[in-house]
């Protein structure tokens, strides 16, 4: 950062901090209702949401590790050769379950065959036949359909006298990708609720989990707040019925609403992508206010803790601010794709990727056919919205993973990622096909256009700039044979 740049930022943070100071000095001699407006504004934007980002911390530490633990049996060798093999030895499956049940402390482990429809529990073996008719094996069936590689479920376990279970019920698929099975461990209900009555105790907050319907999952063993049980829907609680006014569903945030006591709450909502479930921390006001002027010093000293807090956070914005302007910086402003800066930064990558693994790079370089023709025809405005429309079929035809770059006027670069030339005429091909056959549209008026593609594959030699030349020179050749082609560069034997 210039020297200049970095002593304008850290003049804003000093003026902030002497302004920051004034305000607080101020606070102190405002009125009653002026503090306790402070006070209440600090539970809500401050208290609350750092109480929910502890206890965030705690469940990533607490319940997101089955995940992991489900996630390693799902791509566990031995589980999937044992199944592909045709399933012959139900003995070792158990075993391998009561392996990690006793290395992980997991309350239940298991493993559902797609072949057999066995489910394998680890203390019993096969345990039943998955049945479509039954009720209790819906989760199987809506396992098998979703797209998440996961899922959790709070159940019954039949494997444990019918207890409450959380569940991490994890897809598992063999080396080509076919779906085989689900696997996962489960959590006893009540160790989880003994881990919310721990964050409830030490943070003196209501704590609970409610899933994206707004139905309660989980809480501790006197229930949430308003005595809401697992099970109920927020809807039914009428202690909440004044703030589903204001959060008709789930969504993150801060809340202050009544209850039906006329008492006031401080509510916290924040998603937990993991579970996909939303934490609620409630904190009722009770006495908080009681003695605002006893404890004035005090609440000094938190608004100095929260303004120290903010000014981290600004820096990390201004930070954060100067990055964006920097990847702006690499950006074609017209079309959104990368410009010859960025396409060097990430072609440079890519081309010692493939140097050095080795794989398979090829270059591709479009021009588009007749466009100052275009631009006299029709204006330069229509040559700008054909340029975005353009990019648009760019993207539309490659993958996520290949890199495409806004080369100069009307000329395009795309770098193909693994992918031999054969492939890459495919693509190109399809390029110039989806071009000739798209209307391009600008002010109601229908605009053909065309391309010439040249094509060039990488040399175990070659630097970034000797495939793109070869691109070039395939390219100007598509150019002489009459546009509207795609031309591979000549091979070295060619050129001999």
């Amino acid at each position: 950062m210039p020297r200049s740049a970095l002593f304008s930022q850290r003049s804003l943070i000093l003026t902030l901090i002497l302004l920051l100071g004034c305000g607080f000095l101020a606070t102190s001699l405002l009125s009653y209702f002026a503090s306790r407006s402070s006070i209440r504004d600090n539970i809500v934007n401050t208290e609350l949401p750092l109480t929910s980002d502890t206890v965030y911390s705690e469940i990533q530490k607490d319940l997101v590790r089955p995940i992991l633990i489900s996630s390693m049996m799902a791509h566990d060798t031995f589980l999937r050769d044992w199944a592909l093999a045709g399933e012959r030895d139900p003995t070792q499956i158990s075993r391998y379950l009561n392996e990690v049940m006793g290395q992980y402390h997991a309350y239940t482990a298991y493993f559902v065959s797609s072949a057999s429809g066995n489910y394998y529990q680890a203390k019993m073996g096969v345990l039943k036949q998955i049945d479509a008719q039954e009720p209790r094996d819906a989760w199987y069936f809506r396992v098998l359909k979703m797209q998440a590689p996961y899922e959790i479920n709070v159940d019954l376990d039949m494997a444990n006298q019918d207890k409450l279970t959380v569940f991490i019920n994890y897809r598992v698929h063999d080396y080509h990708g076919n779906f085989i099975g689900v696997t996962g461990i489960g959590l006893s209900a009540e160790a989880v609720v003994r881990l919310i009555d721990d964050y409830q105790q030490r943070y003196q907050r209501q704590v609970y989990f409610v899933d994206r319907q707004g139905q309660v999952v989980l809480t501790g063993s006197k229930g949430g707040a308003h005595g809401a049980r697992t099970g109920q829907a927020l809807r039914e609680l009428d202690g909440v019925r004044e703030l589903l006014k204001q959060m008709p569903t789930p969504i993150s945030g801060s809340y202050e609403y009544l209850s039906r006591n006329a008492d006031s709450h401080f509510l916290n909502v924040r998603l937990v992508p993991e579970l996909n479930w939303y934490l609620f921390v409630d904190k009722r006001e009770d006495g908080a206010l009681d003695n605002i002027r006893q404890s004035l010093y005090l609440n000094l000293a938190i608004c100095t803790i929260i303004g120290l807090v903010v000014l981290s956070l600004l820096n990390a914005m201004v930070k954060r601010h100067q990055d964006n302007i920097e990847t702006l910086a690499t950006l074609d402003s017209l079309t959104g794709l990368p410009n010859r800066r960025g396409f060097d930064l990430l072609a440079a990558q890519a081309l010692n990727e493939a140097l050095r693994e080795p794989k398979r790079l090829v270059a591709l370089l479009i021009d588009l056919d007749h466009f100052k023709q275009l631009n006299d025809t029709h204006g330069h405005l229509a040559g700008d919205e054909v340029l975005r429309q353009f990019a648009q079929v760019l993207e539309n035809c490659l993958r996520q993973a290949d890199i495409i770059c806004r080369w100069g006027g009307e000329e395009f670069i795309v770098l193909l990622k693994d992918s031999d030339a054969v492939k890459a005429q495919e693509v190109a091909e399809k390029i110039r096909r989806h071009t000739e056959q798209r209307p391009f549209n600008f002010a109601d008026k229908v605009i053909r256009l065309t391309t010439s593609i040249g094509l060039s594959s990488l040399q175990p030699d070659d630097t970034l700039h000797s495939l793109i030349a070869r691109a070039d020179h395939a390219l100007y050749r598509a150019k002489q044979s009459g546009r509207n082609r795609v031309c591979v560069e000549m091979s070295r034997s060619d050129d001999e």
